[in-house]
């Protein structure tokens, strides 16, 4: 992903939201927040979807109706700039930030219940909301049993949120550090070709710097 090479027209002043993202991701973080030069596109992408400004997005070539993909080695700070995305609270997009082996975690407790849950939320009068997720550090979560029988849980969350974004425009997010084959690999062929159809594909480079270091 690449910054426009020329000037652009925008639903914002990102010469003033850029400065104001830097300082709220340095408290948010408590230490200061840099963003190298390869990242500067992937930052500004996922301003403009969260912003939902459908000027960069046409320029830059994402759907603002997809969730976004966020690949990159581990370290590199996927999980960070969506921790911190959330907790800028645009008011135009809202999600929940869930690790895949916690979901598995939640799974070998509750069983395919956890499958609903993720698909829908339940309120005060029991009506079942559909809720935006980010499932994070996709691939890290094993393939688990239930009564003697495998199942790939974050497989099975990906297809029903598949039929959610297909019929009621539901947005997922995910990050990994897996690539496309290991996604075909590790989740199939089907399930991949659906994660085309649902996901802007944002990925830092390989050699992005491991910031936990």
């Amino acid at each position: 992903m690449e910054l426009p090479t020329k000037t652009i027209e925008t639903r914002y002043d990102y010469y003033k939201i850029i400065p104001w993202f830097i300082k709220k991701a340095s408290k948010i973080i408590g230490k200061e927040y840099m963003i190298a030069p390869s990242e500067r596109a992937i930052v500004f992408a996922m301003l403009a979807w969260m912003l939902r400004d459908d000027l960069v997005a046409q320029e830059m070539g994402f759907d603002l109706n997809k969730g976004i993909l966020l690949t990159g080695p581990i370290g590199c700070g996927k999980t960070t700039l969506f921790k911190i995305l959330k907790e800028c609270k645009f008011n135009k997009s809202d999600f929940e930030i869930i690790s895949s082996r916690q979901v598995v975690s939640e799974f070998l407790k509750d069983g395919f219940d956890i499958i609903d849950k993720y698909s829908f939320t339940s309120n005060g009068d029991n009506v079942r909301n559909i809720k935006s997720f980010c499932f994070d550090d996709l691939g890290t979560e094993k393939i688990t049993k239930y009564f003697g029988n495998d199942c790939n849980v974050m497989g099975e969350i990906l297809l029903s949120r598949y039929e959610l974004f297909k019929q009621k425009k539901t947005i997922t997010h995910i990050t990994t550090n897996l690539s496309a084959k290991e996604i075909e690999n590790l989740y199939g062929k089907r399930i991949r070709s659906r994660m085309r159809e649902m996901f802007n594909l944002f990925g830092y480079e390989e050699t992005s710097v491991d910031k936990r270091k």
